[in-house]
C-alpha cells in the first residue's frame, strides 16, 4: 500500500496515521468481509457538510435553494467520478475476481462510493478538520473550471433566464413531428425565439427531451453569437 498512501496523501492533503482505514476505503465488498461501505456511509455525511459549509461563505448572496442545487450537483455521482478519475482509484480498488472481470474499477457506483469512503477514512484517522481540508483540495479546483451560476440547470432553464434577463419573450416550443410506435416515438421540436431571430430543433424520445435539446441548440447559439 506504499505507493497508493503516497499518491493519495499528496493528492488528498492527508498523511494517513491508521494505513487500514485506507486500506479499507479501497475495499470492495466482493473483496473481503471488511469493505468500505461503512466508511462511505460517513463519508458521504461529512461531503454533504464539508460543501454546504462551503457553499454558503463563499456565496452569501445566494438563496437557499440555489445553495441547494449547488450542492446537490457537486456531491452526485457524476461529480464524484470526476474526482475519483483525478486519483485514479480504478488502479487502487481492491475487488474480487468477478467485479475485477465485469470492469468494477471503471464503474461509476463504485468509483463514486470509493471517494465517500475515502473523505469517511480521513475523518476518522484525522478528524473533521482534516477531512475538510481533504474535499476542499479536491473541490476547490474543480469550481475554479466551472460556471457556479449555471451548474445543474438545465437548457430550457438557463434559456429562460437568458431571456427574462433582458426582457424578451420565452420560447415557443411546438412539435414538427412524432415518429414511432406509442412505446418507441421520436419527437422532434423546434423552438421559436423571434426577437432574436433565431429557430432550432431538437430530437428525444419524449417531448420534454426534444425540447431540451431544441433549447441547447439555442441557448449554444447565442453564445456563438455573443462570443
Amino acid at each position: 500500500m506504499g505507493k497508493v498512501n503516497e499518491n493519495l496523501c499528496r493528492q488528498l492533503g492527508h498523511a494517513f496515521k491508521d494505513a487500514r482505514l485506507l486500506e479499507r476505503a479501497l475495499t470492495h465488498r466482493s473483496y473481503a468481509p471488511e469493505h468500505y461501505e461503512r466508511l462511505e456511509f460517513l463519508g458521504d455525511s461529512i461531503l454533504g457538510c464539508v460543501i454546504a459549509k462551503y457553499l454558503y461563505s463563499e456565496f452569501p448572496d445566494m438563496s437557499e435553494g440555489e445553495l441547494s442545487r449547488l450542492r446537490s450537483n457537486l456531491v452526485k455521482e457524476s461529480a464524484l467520478v470526476l474526482f475519483a478519475e483525478q486519483l485514479e482509484l480504478g488502479r487502487y480498488l481492491r475487488l474480487g475476481e468477478g467485479e475485477r472481470k465485469s470492469g468494477g474499477f471503471r464503474r461509476p457506483s463504485i468509483l463514486a462510493d470509493a471517494v465517500e469512503a475515502l473523505i469517511g477514512a480521513v475523518f476518522l484517522d484525522g478528524g473533521f478538520d482534516s477531512a475538510e481540508q481533504a474535499v476542499l483540495n479536491l473541490f476547490v479546483p474543480y469550481l475554479a473550471r466551472v460556471d457556479i451560476r449555471t451548474l445543474g440547470k438545465d437548457a430550457k432553464t438557463l434559456l429562460q433566464e437568458y431571456l427574462q434577463g433582458r426582457r424578451l419573450a420565452l420560447p415557443d416550443y411546438s412539435v414538427t413531428d412524432t415518429q414511432g410506435v406509442a412505446h418507441e416515438q421520436l419527437f422532434r421540436v423546434e423552438c421559436a425565439i423571434p426577437a432574436l431571430r433565431i429557430v432550432t430543433q431538437g430530437a428525444g424520445s419524449s417531448r420534454r427531451n426534444a425540447e431540451q435539446q431544441a433549447a441547447l441548440a439555442a441557448y449554444q447559439l447565442i453564445g456563438n453569437k455573443h462570443e
